[in-house]
């Protein structure tokens, strides 16, 4: 089932939030959270409540639309909603998905809900990879945080796993199981028991031996060698 995105109507024209609403009622994916005549008003339920799409005129009293989401600090998708073009730039400059002009058609209302859509989707999608490129350890009493790019290999010491960078090396309580299952292929692998290299940083193959680019060396188990040489192309 896809999940369903949250939306808010800003408009003080009645007849114009009408036509949203009803236009929101009629796709599935998206639900109306709340509608609102005054922007301010709307800007206060911004600041307490989590929003996917916020659906805004432009022109209005007090704080017109564009003011109201530049004064929050991380809005979300909004898709502008104006009786007038030259307001356009604007509007995209703000980052918003779409701009659309009044009167508005069902099928150009869809179509700006599905850019919308996407645009959280892409933001969902680029804050995972972001969060899933470092690991944090615990060493000397506090959590540390390690980029994965820059681990050259994980070596594992008895009961403690040594992680070593071009410029550091970091000894912490944990398992090699638990290291393979968070430094994953193809960027990462076991070549033997005890080491898990990054494959970025092979920098010469001697029989059953594997040099790093700082020099380091290790050996590669004999069942692990045809996998090393086709993630290194060989």
């Amino acid at each position: 089932m896809s999940e369903i995105l949250r939306c808010i109507v800003i408009d003080d024209e009645p007849l114009g939030r009408e036509v949203i609403e009803n236009f929101v009622e009629k796709i599935p994916f998206i639900t109306l959270s709340s509608s609102f005549g005054d922007p301010l008003e709307a800007l206060d339920y911004l600041q307490k409540s989590e929003v996917d799409i916020v659906l805004t005129d432009i022109q209005m009293p007090k704080i017109n639309g564009l003011e109201l989401i530049q004064s929050l600090p991380n809005p979300p998708v909004v898709i502008f909603i104006t009786a007038h073009r030259d307001f356009a730039l604007d509007g995209f400059d703000t980052g918003a998905a779409d701009y659309l002009v009044k009167p508005v058609r069902f099928d150009r209302f869809l179509k700006a809900i599905n850019r919308a859509k996407d645009f959280i989707g892409n933001n969902k999608k680029s804050k995972k990879e972001n969060l899933t490129d470092r690991i944090f350890i615990k060493t000397d009493g506090k959590l540390v945080k390690i980029l994965l790019k820059d681990i050259l290999y994980v070596e594992a010491q008895g009961d403690y796993l040594k992680i070593a960078t071009e410029k550091n090396s970091y000894t912490t309580l944990s398992t090699m199981k638990s290291m393979d299952e968070a430094l994953t292929l193809p960027a990462f692998f076991r070549v033997q028991r005890s080491f898990i290299v990054n494959v970025s940083a092979v920098q010469a193959i001697n029989g059953n031996m594997v040099e790093l680019v700082n020099g380091k060396i290790i050996s590669i188990a004999v069942s692990k060698k045809d996998e090393l040489f086709t993630l290194l192309g060989l």
